[in-house]
């Protein structure tokens, strides 16, 4: 159960952090050994990316994490969520480690330790290491047994230090960006592709979970973070209803169904049966994806508005991930998305607390006693310094306001949520949008790599040192 709180504070043990992932953050993409993932490959291909640009350096965290770290001390926060490179640890995606390479995170988590900062291990933030991709990538069944060996390298070496572990981050955005509509790496556009993969990372994440437990210790808590989507239809009219539902299906019960239930919605298999048979789904894949979670980790950023496709006024999905004349909905040809109304983001992504209050709620539902960790949210801004050389962020501390309070009201409300990941620690390579995108709570200066906290940084660490809510005119 929640622990008990005021009106105006969040529970005493409430985590508060920020998140990053590897391939954004790192750069130092040749050194220790480290061979390219599928993000190398695709931001070096022309077209690919905004301005060809790419995260061969990207904010240079490898030779700079002492100073990112004592500047997360500094502003107060209590964890910090990152993700490896796979290709790092285990350069073709098979056989033994390559020290060196674990031996950056295992510094890293000692940096954190040492400065009171809960680590918070993401073992796959999407980049593939291209030797599985050239086998087939996610689409391919052996990709999944070779993250449960990956899976395991990585928990016998830093399992003793680190308490909290994420399988996969966004498999949707592996399966159905990154093998429908092709805007993510590895650029496939093959709807049945993207439906092979999603099994498979499903597999991946249950296969994983098992590899974990079988070296860690039993006070380590396994989770994985989903993007699920609060899908909403334009209107009550009954073929809404059903876009809404197909939606709900290919965005959430493709994951959640399998992995909290044991089993696939049987209206996701009629909604795709044009388009697949399933019939990679083995004997006992639903048994190995099933693992009991330990938490759950929920990204939010904007709620999903659909209708009917001759429904007035239907126009393409304004999801922010890229234009693409193919669809990251397989067998949803028959669904319209719409922007919602309201204030937008940089990305183009409506405002909307509510929407994260209504997911918290209903995996609360879904997943009744399950703990749940925000686990990515935050918002894009055009930012930039002032003569001073401060940056002031006003439209992000609204944001952070807005959303933190959807939290609390959940928690209030029975939600047993246990902590936030600021998404992000910093401003980075945001993939397909290149450099032009920025999320960060912390300036970069692409030019000289400096850091500056922006006022929403001051903001947010106020609201980690004291388990309040500042008012939104506050930053430190």
């Amino acid at each position: 159960m929640p622990e008990p709180m005021s009106s105006v504070s969040f529970p005493p043990a409430f985590l508060w952090g920020a998140a990053t992932s590897a391939y954004q953050i790192e750069g130092a993409v040749r050194e220790g050994g480290r061979t390219p993932s599928i993000w190398d490959t695709f931001s070096h291909t022309p077209g690919r990316t905004a301005g060809g640009e790419h995260g061969d350096i990207a904010v240079d965290h490898y030779h700079r994490y002492r100073e990112d770290v004592a500047l997360m001390a500094e502003l107060g926060l209590t964890a910090y969520r990152f993700s490896l490179s796979w290709s790092r640890v285990q350069p073709t995606g098979r056989g033994p480690a390559v020290q060196v390479g674990l031996d950056f995170y295992r510094r890293l988590v000692d940096e954190l330790l040492e400065h009171g900062i809960k680590p918070a291990i993401t073992l796959y933030h999407w980049d593939l290491p291209q030797e599985l991709e050239d086998a087939g990538g996610w689409p391919e069944r052996d990709t999944a047994y070779r993250f449960a060996e990956y899976a395991q390298i990585v928990g016998e070496a830093l399992g003793d230090r680190v308490e909290q572990w994420i399988t996969l981050n966004e498999p949707w955005c592996s399966a159905f960006l990154g093998y429908g509509s092709g805007v993510h790496a590895p650029g496939r556009t093959e709807p049945v592709a993207s439906l092979r993969a999603a099994h498979h990372l499903n597999l991946a994440h249950g296969l994983g979970t098992s590899a974990l437990r079988s070296v860690m210790p039993a006070r380590n808590s396994v989770a994985l973070s989903l993007n699920s989507s609060t899908v909403r239809p334009l209107t009550q009219d009954p073929a809404d209803l059903a876009a809404a539902r197909k939606i709900d299906d290919l965005a959430n019960g493709v994951f959640h169904g399998p992995i909290l239930h044991g089993a696939y919605p049987e209206s996701l298999f009629a909604a795709t049966e044009l388009v697949t048979d399933w019939s990679y789904v083995l004997d006992d894949d639903l048994a190995a994806i099933n693992q009991p979670l330990d938490a759950l980790g929920l990204n939010y950023y904007t709620p999903t508005l659909v209708s009917a496709v001759d429904t007035e006024a239907a126009g393409p999905r304004a999801d922010g991930h890229g234009a693409s004349d193919h669809t990251p909905w397989p067998g949803a040809d028959d669904v319209a998305f719409h922007q919602t109304p309201g204030d937008r983001t940089e990305m183009g992504w409506t405002i909307d607390p509510t929407g994260l209050h209504d997911l918290i709620m209903r995996y609360t539902r879904e997943a009744p006693g399950l703990p749940l960790y925000i686990t990515e949210n935050g918002a894009a801004y055009d930012d930039k310094p002032d003569p001073d050389g401060r940056v002031h962020d006003p439209e992000r501390i609204a944001y952070l306001h807005g959303h933190l309070s959807a939290v609390r009201r959940a928690i209030e409300d029975g939600a047993d949520v246990r902590g936030y990941y600021l998404w992000s620690l910093m401003d980075n390579f945001e993939w397909a949008y290149g450099y032009e995108k920025r999320f960060g709570a912390v300036y970069v200066d692409y030019s000289t790599l400096a850091r500056t906290p922006k006022s929403s940084a001051y903001w947010y660490g106020k609201a980690a040192r004291t388990g309040a809510l500042p008012g939104v005119d506050e930053e430190a």
